[in-house]
């Protein structure tokens, strides 16, 4: 049964999520854990060996443009993990937040190929992380610290990853209560939560605070993933200014 938006839309701003059992289990269940992962966006940790992958635009960056890729790639079995929890109608919801402009993807290839990326939803200032994956060495990590400045760069404030695993604690995320996520979560919020249509639930337009996923393509033009023109920024490459970002405290 399709998933409703605007139940997907109020899960999310009250904390909790869908997931299913297994990619082809028909169910999909909500839940609200007890710890939250979350990535502090002045927090994130870059090793000498991922900043060189970033500095040298070893893969090519995009948003966007590649969305049922990634969530179709994300929902396929993993070295490891055998199966995921990504069904049909959680694939197929968020296929059509992606249309609505509310869920993103950033992808990395490597000639020509998607090799690495993630996908997740904006509300107000937040940003839900859903699922990663990577086909080369440091794929998910790039995209994870391109995302990480699109988010700063967009005035986002929570980037929410859920639940923490080896790979989100080496790049930096932490762990917190439900319970404190939550008021990160109501300040990221600050009433700017819509239906899928558009339209506040009191049938009004809701005051809008949101952040602006695409600022970072405005920072160095549309063709930002292979653009040769910095000038405006004062560095010579994305890489180049994807670090800035991330070294640059709020």
């Amino acid at each position: 049964m399709p998933i409703d938006l605007d139940l997907l839309l109020q899960a999310y701003a009250n904390g909790i999520f869908p997931m299913s059992d297994a990619r082809d289990d028909p169910d999909t269940f909500w839940i609200e854990p007890e710890f939250r992962a979350v990535m502090p966006l002045d927090g994130f940790r870059l090793s000498k060996s991922l900043a060189k992958t970033i500095r040298q635009d070893r893969f090519v960056v995009t948003s966007d443009t590649a969305f049922a890729q990634v969530i179709g790639t994300c929902a396929e079995p993993q070295a490891d993990r055998q199966d995921t929890w990504i069904n049909p109608d959680i694939k197929e919801a968020f296929c059509r937040l992606h249309s609505l402009g509310q869920a993103h993807s950033v992808e990395c290839w490597s000639e020509g190929r998607l090799v690495g990326g993630l996908y997740g939803l904006a509300l107000g200032r937040a940003f839900f992380g859903e699922s990663m994956f990577s086909r080369a060495t440091d794929a998910s990590k790039v995209a994870l610290a391109w995302l990480v400045a699109r988010l700063k760069i967009g005035g986002f404030e929570l980037l929410d990853c859920q639940f923490m695993t080896d790979h989100l604690e080496s790049v930096g995320a932490i762990e917190m209560t439900q319970g404190a996520y939550l008021k990160l979560l109501e300040a990221a919020l600050a009433k700017s939560v819509q239906s899928a249509s558009g339209v506040a639930s009191s049938g009004a337009l809701a005051p809008r605070s949101d952040g602006n996923w695409g600022a970072l393509d405005g920072a160095f033009g549309s063709s930002v993933a292979v653009s040769d023109d910095f000038s405006s920024t004062g560095v010579s490459s994305p890489g180049k200014f994807i670090l800035q970002a991330l070294t640059q405290t709020s």
